[in-house]
Protein backbone atom coordinates (compact mmCIF):
# COMPACT_ATOMS: atom_id res chain seq x y z
CA UNK A 1 0.00 0.00 0.00
CA UNK A 2 1.31 3.63 -1.33
CA UNK A 3 2.08 5.61 1.66
CA UNK A 4 3.45 9.00 2.21
CA UNK A 5 4.65 10.85 5.64
CA UNK A 6 5.56 14.16 6.88
CA UNK A 7 6.23 15.86 9.95
CA UNK A 8 7.88 19.31 11.18
CA UNK A 9 8.30 20.09 14.45
CA UNK A 10 6.35 23.72 15.37
CA UNK A 11 10.40 24.60 17.38
CA UNK A 12 13.15 23.74 15.78
CA UNK A 13 14.18 23.85 19.49
CA UNK A 14 11.72 21.76 21.10
CA UNK A 15 11.13 17.80 20.45
CA UNK A 16 8.70 17.09 17.69
CA UNK A 17 6.06 15.80 20.19
CA UNK A 18 3.77 14.05 17.20
CA UNK A 19 4.56 10.52 16.01
CA UNK A 20 3.68 8.91 12.59
CA UNK A 21 4.33 5.34 11.55
CA UNK A 22 3.01 2.96 8.58
CA UNK A 23 3.08 -0.80 8.61
CA UNK A 24 2.21 -2.97 6.00
CA UNK A 25 -1.82 -3.24 7.09
CA UNK A 26 -1.74 0.26 8.25
CA UNK A 27 -0.95 3.62 9.93
CA UNK A 28 -0.80 5.41 12.96
CA UNK A 29 -0.60 8.71 13.90
CA UNK A 30 -0.45 10.91 17.52
CA UNK A 31 -0.76 14.27 18.73
CA UNK A 32 1.05 14.64 22.19
CA UNK A 33 -0.57 17.07 24.53
CA UNK A 34 2.30 19.30 25.85
CA UNK A 35 1.52 21.48 28.59
CA UNK A 36 2.89 25.01 28.75
CA UNK A 37 6.32 26.30 30.09
CA UNK A 38 6.24 25.90 33.50
CA UNK A 39 3.97 23.51 34.33
CA UNK A 40 4.12 20.03 36.32
CA UNK A 41 3.27 17.01 34.22
CA UNK A 42 4.18 14.98 36.71
CA UNK A 43 6.23 12.79 34.51
CA UNK A 44 9.69 12.83 34.31
CA UNK A 45 9.83 11.61 30.99
CA UNK A 46 8.55 13.88 28.73
CA UNK A 47 5.59 13.98 26.27
CA UNK A 48 7.74 13.03 23.06
CA UNK A 49 9.34 9.94 25.15
CA UNK A 50 5.48 8.92 25.31
CA UNK A 51 4.00 9.76 22.30
CA UNK A 52 7.25 7.88 20.69
CA UNK A 53 6.30 4.85 22.98
CA UNK A 54 2.93 4.57 22.47
CA UNK A 55 3.00 4.76 18.85
CA UNK A 56 5.12 1.99 18.60
CA UNK A 57 2.89 -0.59 20.64
CA UNK A 58 0.07 0.84 18.75
CA UNK A 59 1.96 0.25 15.72
CA UNK A 60 3.07 -3.52 16.51
CA UNK A 61 -0.62 -3.80 17.44
CA UNK A 62 -1.85 -3.29 14.31
CA UNK A 63 -0.26 -6.52 13.49
CA UNK A 64 -3.02 -8.68 15.12
CA UNK A 65 -6.30 -9.22 14.70
CA UNK A 66 -7.54 -7.31 18.26
CA UNK A 67 -10.58 -4.61 17.60
CA UNK A 68 -8.56 -1.62 17.60
CA UNK A 69 -9.84 0.11 20.77
CA UNK A 70 -8.33 -2.99 22.66
CA UNK A 71 -5.26 -2.55 20.63
CA UNK A 72 -5.23 1.11 22.12
CA UNK A 73 -5.63 -0.37 25.71
CA UNK A 74 -3.73 -1.99 25.56
CA UNK A 75 -0.87 0.30 24.93
CA UNK A 76 -1.83 2.48 27.06
CA UNK A 77 -1.24 0.09 29.65
CA UNK A 78 2.33 -1.09 29.34
CA UNK A 79 3.20 2.53 28.37
CA UNK A 80 2.13 3.50 31.94
CA UNK A 81 4.16 0.53 32.86
CA UNK A 82 7.07 2.01 31.69
CA UNK A 83 7.09 5.39 33.78
CA UNK A 84 8.33 3.89 36.88
CA UNK A 85 7.67 5.65 39.99
CA UNK A 86 8.76 8.78 39.11
CA UNK A 87 6.05 9.97 37.63
CA UNK A 88 2.81 10.59 38.72
CA UNK A 89 0.07 8.81 36.24
CA UNK A 90 -2.71 10.80 38.56
CA UNK A 91 -1.72 14.23 37.44
CA UNK A 92 -4.07 15.97 35.07
CA UNK A 93 -0.86 17.07 32.68
CA UNK A 94 0.72 13.72 32.77
CA UNK A 95 1.80 13.11 29.05
CA UNK A 96 -1.05 12.17 26.49
CA UNK A 97 -1.86 12.16 22.84
CA UNK A 98 -4.53 12.30 20.28
CA UNK A 99 -4.78 8.76 18.34
CA UNK A 100 -6.28 8.18 15.09
CA UNK A 101 -5.30 4.41 13.74
CA UNK A 102 -5.97 2.65 10.26
CA UNK A 103 -5.72 -0.86 9.63
CA UNK A 104 -6.26 -3.07 6.04
CA UNK A 105 -8.69 -5.97 6.84
CA UNK A 106 -9.78 -8.37 3.73
CA UNK A 107 -12.06 -6.07 1.97
CA UNK A 108 -12.44 -2.98 4.88
CA UNK A 109 -10.55 -0.44 6.16
CA UNK A 110 -11.24 0.08 9.91
CA UNK A 111 -10.12 3.21 11.63
CA UNK A 112 -10.34 4.67 15.13
CA UNK A 113 -10.26 7.98 15.94
CA UNK A 114 -9.37 9.76 19.24
CA UNK A 115 -9.70 13.37 20.17
CA UNK A 116 -8.66 16.22 17.93
CA UNK A 117 -6.88 14.43 15.18
CA UNK A 118 -8.53 14.24 12.00
CA UNK A 119 -8.98 11.32 8.87
CA UNK A 120 -9.94 12.75 5.96
CA UNK A 121 -11.78 9.61 3.75
CA UNK A 122 -12.46 10.30 -0.23
CA UNK A 123 -15.18 7.88 -1.84
CA UNK A 124 -14.77 6.35 -5.08
CA UNK A 125 -17.09 9.26 -5.91
CA UNK A 126 -15.01 11.93 -5.29
CA UNK A 127 -16.17 13.06 -1.73
CA UNK A 128 -14.08 13.99 1.25
CA UNK A 129 -15.49 13.16 4.57
CA UNK A 130 -14.34 13.85 8.10
CA UNK A 131 -13.67 11.63 10.54
CA UNK A 132 -13.20 13.72 13.87
CA UNK A 133 -14.12 13.94 17.39
CA UNK A 134 -15.26 17.00 18.32
CA UNK A 135 -15.68 16.82 21.69
CA UNK A 136 -12.84 19.15 22.09
CA UNK A 137 -13.72 21.82 19.56
CA UNK A 138 -17.37 21.81 21.12
CA UNK A 139 -15.70 22.21 24.78
CA UNK A 140 -13.47 25.24 23.09
CA UNK A 141 -16.51 26.62 21.50
CA UNK A 142 -18.36 26.37 24.59
CA UNK A 143 -16.07 28.20 27.11
CA UNK A 144 -15.00 31.00 23.75
CA UNK A 145 -18.98 32.26 23.95
CA UNK A 146 -17.23 34.65 27.01
CA UNK A 147 -15.44 37.55 25.14
CA UNK A 148 -12.21 38.25 25.35
CA UNK A 149 -11.05 41.18 28.03
CA UNK A 150 -7.44 41.84 26.53
CA UNK A 151 -7.10 43.57 23.09
CA UNK A 152 -5.53 40.85 20.34
CA UNK A 153 -1.65 40.85 20.04
CA UNK A 154 -0.81 41.76 22.94
CA UNK A 155 1.01 39.76 25.93
CA UNK A 156 -2.20 40.68 28.14
CA UNK A 157 -4.40 38.48 25.56
CA UNK A 158 -1.20 35.26 25.58
CA UNK A 159 -1.72 35.50 29.29
CA UNK A 160 -5.74 35.44 28.55
CA UNK A 161 -5.19 32.65 26.60
CA UNK A 162 -3.48 30.42 28.66
CA UNK A 163 -5.77 30.88 31.34
CA UNK A 164 -8.45 29.55 29.15
CA UNK A 165 -6.09 26.87 28.08
CA UNK A 166 -5.94 25.46 31.38
CA UNK A 167 -9.50 25.27 31.96
CA UNK A 168 -9.85 23.30 28.92
CA UNK A 169 -7.16 20.89 30.33
CA UNK A 170 -9.36 20.46 33.24
CA UNK A 171 -11.63 18.51 31.23
CA UNK A 172 -9.01 16.16 29.86
CA UNK A 173 -10.01 12.48 31.07
CA UNK A 174 -13.21 13.26 32.84
CA UNK A 175 -16.72 12.12 31.94
CA UNK A 176 -18.40 15.33 30.10
CA UNK A 177 -14.93 16.34 28.56
CA UNK A 178 -12.76 15.31 26.54
CA UNK A 179 -10.13 12.30 26.14
CA UNK A 180 -7.21 11.25 24.94
CA UNK A 181 -4.67 8.87 25.28
CA UNK A 182 -2.72 8.91 28.34
CA UNK A 183 -2.65 6.76 31.45
CA UNK A 184 -5.70 5.49 31.62
CA UNK A 185 -7.09 2.85 29.11
CA UNK A 186 -10.52 3.44 29.97
CA UNK A 187 -9.66 6.47 27.20
CA UNK A 188 -9.99 3.55 24.44
CA UNK A 189 -13.74 2.97 25.17
CA UNK A 190 -14.43 6.61 24.41
CA UNK A 191 -12.84 6.56 20.47
CA UNK A 192 -14.77 6.66 17.33
CA UNK A 193 -14.34 3.56 15.53
CA UNK A 194 -15.73 2.23 12.80
CA UNK A 195 -14.72 0.55 8.93
CA UNK A 196 -14.69 1.54 5.39
CA UNK A 197 -15.50 -0.49 2.03
CA UNK A 198 -11.93 -0.86 0.10
CA UNK A 199 -13.20 -1.41 -2.73
CA UNK A 200 -14.90 2.42 -2.50
CA UNK A 201 -12.01 4.27 -1.01
CA UNK A 202 -9.94 6.53 -3.49
CA UNK A 203 -7.58 7.69 -0.26
CA UNK A 204 -7.21 8.35 3.21
CA UNK A 205 -5.23 11.13 5.11
CA UNK A 206 -4.69 11.25 8.47
CA UNK A 207 -3.43 14.73 9.98
CA UNK A 208 -2.60 16.29 13.75
CA UNK A 209 -4.44 19.72 14.35
CA UNK A 210 -1.02 21.30 13.10
CA UNK A 211 -1.63 20.53 10.16
CA UNK A 212 -5.16 21.35 9.29
CA UNK A 213 -5.39 25.02 10.44
CA UNK A 214 -6.12 26.19 7.06
CA UNK A 215 -9.50 24.94 7.86
CA UNK A 216 -9.71 25.19 11.69
CA UNK A 217 -7.71 28.71 12.11
CA UNK A 218 -7.14 30.28 9.28
CA UNK A 219 -10.50 29.68 7.31
CA UNK A 220 -8.66 29.37 4.57
CA UNK A 221 -9.52 25.91 3.20
CA UNK A 222 -12.48 23.32 3.03
CA UNK A 223 -11.40 19.59 4.46
CA UNK A 224 -11.97 18.50 0.57
CA UNK A 225 -9.16 21.48 -0.19
CA UNK A 226 -6.55 20.21 2.41
CA UNK A 227 -7.06 16.90 1.42
CA UNK A 228 -6.40 17.72 -1.99
CA UNK A 229 -3.57 19.45 -1.45
CA UNK A 230 -2.11 16.90 0.71
CA UNK A 231 -2.64 14.25 -1.52
CA UNK A 232 -2.15 15.91 -5.14
CA UNK A 233 1.24 17.54 -4.17
CA UNK A 234 2.68 15.60 -1.22
CA UNK A 235 1.89 15.92 2.89
CA UNK A 236 5.12 18.42 2.89
CA UNK A 237 3.04 20.61 0.67
CA UNK A 238 -0.08 21.18 3.13
CA UNK A 239 2.77 21.31 6.12
CA UNK A 240 4.59 24.41 3.69
CA UNK A 241 1.17 26.10 2.80
CA UNK A 242 0.21 25.99 6.95
CA UNK A 243 3.77 27.60 7.59
CA UNK A 244 2.92 30.17 5.07
CA UNK A 245 -0.12 31.28 6.80
CA UNK A 246 1.40 31.65 10.13
CA UNK A 247 4.46 33.71 9.04
CA UNK A 248 1.64 35.64 7.40
CA UNK A 249 -0.15 36.38 10.54
CA UNK A 250 3.16 35.71 12.73
CA UNK A 251 1.83 39.08 15.40
CA UNK A 252 -1.13 36.95 15.31
CA UNK A 253 -3.02 40.00 15.36
CA UNK A 254 -5.78 38.18 13.16
CA UNK A 255 -5.64 34.94 13.86
CA UNK A 256 -5.43 34.15 17.74
CA UNK A 257 -3.52 30.84 18.54
CA UNK A 258 -1.88 29.37 21.17
CA UNK A 259 1.28 28.77 19.43
CA UNK A 260 2.64 30.68 16.28
CA UNK A 261 3.37 27.21 15.03
CA UNK A 262 2.70 23.74 16.35
CA UNK A 263 4.02 20.56 15.53
CA UNK A 264 2.26 19.37 12.28
CA UNK A 265 2.49 15.80 10.55
CA UNK A 266 0.57 14.20 7.62
CA UNK A 267 0.23 10.49 6.99
CA UNK A 268 -1.48 10.05 2.99
CA UNK A 269 -2.59 7.07 1.76
CA UNK A 270 -3.74 5.78 -2.00
CA UNK A 271 -4.48 2.54 -3.80
CA UNK A 272 -1.51 1.47 -5.99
Amino acid sequence: MPFLLATAPGNPDRDNEDFAAVTTNGAVLLDGASAPRGIDIGCTHGVAWFTRRLGGLLLAGLAGDQPLKDVLAGAITTVSSLHGHGCDLTNQETPSATVVLVRFDGDRVEYLVLSDSVLLAEDTNGTVNDITDTRLDDLKWKLAAAPFTTPEGTPERQAELHERGHAIRAYRNVPGGFWTAGADPRAADEALTGSLPLDELAGFAAMTDGATRGVEVFDSQTWRDCYALAVKDGPAALIDYVRALEQDDADQREYTRGKLHDDATVVTWVPA
